[in-house]
């Protein structure tokens, strides 16, 4: 058995896209996952399988979703040893406990690629924010007061890039691999 992660994309924002965490639990169960947990309300899901298709995994869960939930959520499945790779890889700037400077970790949903998001958002502001890419992830980070100017704040969020990632804390990420 391998633990995955599932990041549902866009979930209890503002009260919309509303999906109960107990109710997503058990469907993640019907469909046969083991040892189902959720963190925080925003769409955080481990689970236990023996497959090993992350394609297939982000198709039964988006199909789940809309047939469960009547909502279309684009979801990123990754296995946990992944993720733990990646953060070994994460550059010295990223995620160090620094009040100021806000850190996360941008998920690209496949087959959008890092040249993609970069050529639709642009660069980073320098001297306000902070981006490097490992394999489908972009750590960026920002300082937290001046987080308005910076360039990847407001478009990471717009209409056209929207479904093709989904933004999580360092902290977060770090807290789904410490109790996975």
């Amino acid at each position: 058995m391998r633990r995955y992660i599932a990041f549902l994309r866009g979930i209890n924002i503002n009260g919309k896209n509303k999906v109960p965490m107990v109710e997503l639990k058990k469907e993640f169960e019907k469909l046969g996952f083991g040892e189902v947990k959720t963190y925080l309300n925003s769409g955080n899901v481990s689970f236990l399988s023996k497959k090993g298709d992350i394609k297939q995994f982000t198709e039964q869960i988006e199909t789940m979703i809309k047939r469960q939930f009547v909502l279309d959520i684009p979801v990123f499945v990754i296995s946990r040893e992944e993720l733990v790779d990646i953060l070994n890889n994460a550059p010295n700037w990223w995620g160090n406990e620094n009040k100021e400077i806000y850190d996360n970790l941008i998920f690209i949903m496949p087959p959008v690629t890092f040249e993609e998001v970069c050529s639709e958002i642009g660069e980073p502001k320098k001297g306000l924010e902070r981006i490097k890419n490992y394999k489908e992830v972009i750590f960026w980070s920002f300082n937290r007061k001046d987080y308005q100017k910076t360039n990847w704040w407001s478009k990471t969020a717009g209409a056209d890039i929207r479904s093709k990632l989904t933004v999580r804390t360092a902290n977060t990420v770090k807290k789904i691999v410490k109790y996975n």
